[in-house]
């Protein structure tokens, strides 16, 4: 069958075909060289009746596949088809019922064959599964989350921690068949604040720090962080019963009312600035009936504050002075405990005082940008999306995680399902961030590193992981920073999208295994070849050419770039394309 080697060009390497025949059943078969030791591996691209073209792809020294050739095979040896041993050094092991292996799919090359990935390999890097829309990555991603728990005989993974962002709610079904498997456990959170069949998706408000509260709040301009840092402080100064508290309270709201009387602003201005804000934030030692001491009699800040018949304040420099022994706390940042419990409506109380305290009254411009924080958080808190804050009881952080991948009898829970079907795209974005941020933070605190893995999968990942603001206005995007940083803490991201060249360049370049479908756009299909080392140009044609439910799987949990044929997932998501003939001749 295979002669001698009888040209080399680059990396392919000419054999004669003894046979004479065109044998296109070879056609993307593995073949080796073998030589003393080691075995150099190819596959043949080009079949004619003089010849077999064969590219090379590495070699097997020691039983252990290397990418890659140091030199070519010598002239005088003749290749052989692989061995089934060789083989499963390509394509995976073919127990996959092994803790150690996850079944992807059958072979398309080799019949009887299954396309393995190392489990390690695989979920402890970043990974990205893409296509087009229609060619089977839903049903992929499904299959594949099935196959961890169907096949693994030897061990469950109990301690898996899989959160998967389900965009349009398609996975739920997919998930239910779990249940069956003793000791695996799903949960289900919802955005469909009408649902009584999942638990509604719920974030408490003393968990935004100074970022998410940018996130949420949409803010554009870096300048407003400050403002947003406030307010943090003053929800505790304004909510706690801390007796240190009330002396910033009173020390706050003097100086922002020592800045009104200097703004240079009218009397009557000032007159009512400061009755406005005294009937909102006061104390009982600071309020619009504090009194003030004068030589002969005693007067209220309110009867201060009258204008005379020349449009003057008389007695404004007395409660100027009044104002000024309050004047005297440095105001510490960072005030806020672990234990301490607000709301959304404490940190609009507490967003308004900051404004009024920043002085962007003084500055039309400002006024406008900070008075953009109160509109959008006010339209939050009446819309039903107040409702994903509101937590009737108090929960720690470390606890509230935990607890999301438990049941109510405190059992693991293996896969949360996030349904963000039921809200607009821009807050399903926030969040998502606001959740990837919470987990990063917390694994980062655990000792020792890396013991509660989590793993966020990302369906429509272009709508999330872009080259957004967030770098300009926060120093960073969420995603970009899990890929760079999170895989030491236990942190991994996968990427389900159907536009690559969409998705942050940083996050995808961080993935280190892919699983293509179909993809058809050439700007896809350049962002892909951009970031992968191990790819050629002839897997790129499959890639276009693939069938739905096929994919060319590459990267560092496959010896080669392989093509599988999943299986269809059992039972599958909510995913599947409308039948238009079903329903136009339907009858009404």
């Amino acid at each position: 069958m295979f002669g001698k080697i009888i040209d080399v060009i680059e990396n392919v390497i000419i054999v004669e075909n003894l046979s004479q025949k065109v044998q296109t059943n070879f056609l993307n078969i593995h073949v080796v060289f073998p030589e003393s030791n080691r075995s150099v591996v190819g596959e043949i691209i080009k079949v004619t009746k003089e010849s077999f073209h064969i590219l090379l792809l590495g070699e097997i020294r020691d039983s252990i596949f290397h990418n890659g050739i140091l030199k070519i095979p010598s002239a005088e040896v003749i290749p052989r088809v692989v061995y089934q041993q060789e083989l499963e050094l390509l394509i995976g092991s073919q127990n996959y019922a092994s803790k150690q292996t996850i079944l992807l799919g059958s072979s398309v090359n080799y019949d009887g064959y299954k396309i393995t990935m190392n489990m390690n390999e695989f979920f402890s890097h970043h990974f990205a599964i893409i296509g087009n829309t229609g060619t089977g990555k839903s049903c992929g991603v499904a299959r594949i989350l099935q196959n961890i728990f169907y096949y693994n005989n030897e061990a469950i993974p109990l301690s898996a921690h899989i959160i998967l962002f389900d965009v349009y709610g398609e996975y739920h079904s997919a998930l239910t068949k779990m249940e069956n498997i003793q000791g695996i456990h799903t949960k289900t959170y919802t955005t469909d604040t009408k649902s009584a069949n999942s638990e509604l998706v719920k974030i408490p408000p003393y968990f935004l720090d100074v970022d998410d509260l940018a996130l949420l709040l949409d803010v554009k301009d870096s300048s407003l962080l400050n403002i947003l840092e406030k307010t943090l402080n003053y929800v505790y100064i304004f909510k706690s019963t801390d007796p240190k508290s009330a002396e910033y309270k009173n020390d706050i709201i003097a100086k922002c009312l020592l800045d009104i009387f200097s703004s240079g602003k009218t009397p009557s201005q000032i007159r009512d600035q400061v009755i406005s804000i005294l009937m909102k934030y006061n104390t009982p030692e600071l309020n619009l009936e504090s009194e003030i001491a004068q030589p002969g009699y005693t007067r209220t800040i309110k009867q201060c504050l009258n204008i005379d018949a020349q449009g003057k304040i008389n007695a404004i420099q007395f409660v100027v002075d009044f104002l000024s022994q309050f004047n005297k706390v440095d105001l510490e940042t960072g005030l806020i405990g672990d234990n301490f419990i607000y709301d959304l409506d404490d940190i609009y109380y507490a967003l308004e005082f900051a404004l009024l305290s920043e002085g962007t009254f003084n500055s039309q411009t400002m006024y406008e940008k900070a008075n953009n924080l109160k509109v959008r958080l006010h339209a939050i808190i009446n819309s039903e999306l107040k409702h994903f804050f509101e937590i009737p009881n108090p929960i720690s952080k470390e606890i509230y995680i935990k607890s999301m991948f438990q049941t109510p009898m405190m059992e693991p829970v293996q896969i949360v399902n996030m349904n963000f079907n039921y809200i607009d795209e821009r807050f399903a974005k926030v969040l998502t961030k606001i959740y990837s941020r919470l987990f990063f933070q917390y694994t980062t605190d655990l000792s020792p590193r890396g013991s509660f893995p989590i793993h966020i999968i990302l369906e429509e990942a272009h709508r999330y992981v872009n080259n957004d603001s967030d770098t300009e206005v926060i120093g960073y995007n969420i995603f970009d920073r899990i890929t760079k940083e999170g895989r030491k803490y236990g942190v991994i991201m996968g990427f389900i999208t159907q536009r690559p060249s969409e998705l942050s360049a940083t996050a995808l370049s961080q993935c280190s295994n892919f699983i293509s479908f179909r993809l058809f756009h050439p700007e896809d299909l350049k962002i892909i070849s951009s970031i992968s080392a191990n790819i050629t140009t002839r897997d790129f044609d499959k890639i276009k050419t693939l069938r739905p439910g096929m994919a060319l799987a590459f990267g560092s949990s496959f010896a080669v770039p392989v093509i599988a044929r999943l299986d269809f997932p059992d039972p599958p998501p909510n995913s599947s394309n409308i039948t238009i003939t079903e329903t136009w001749f339907k009858e009404t």
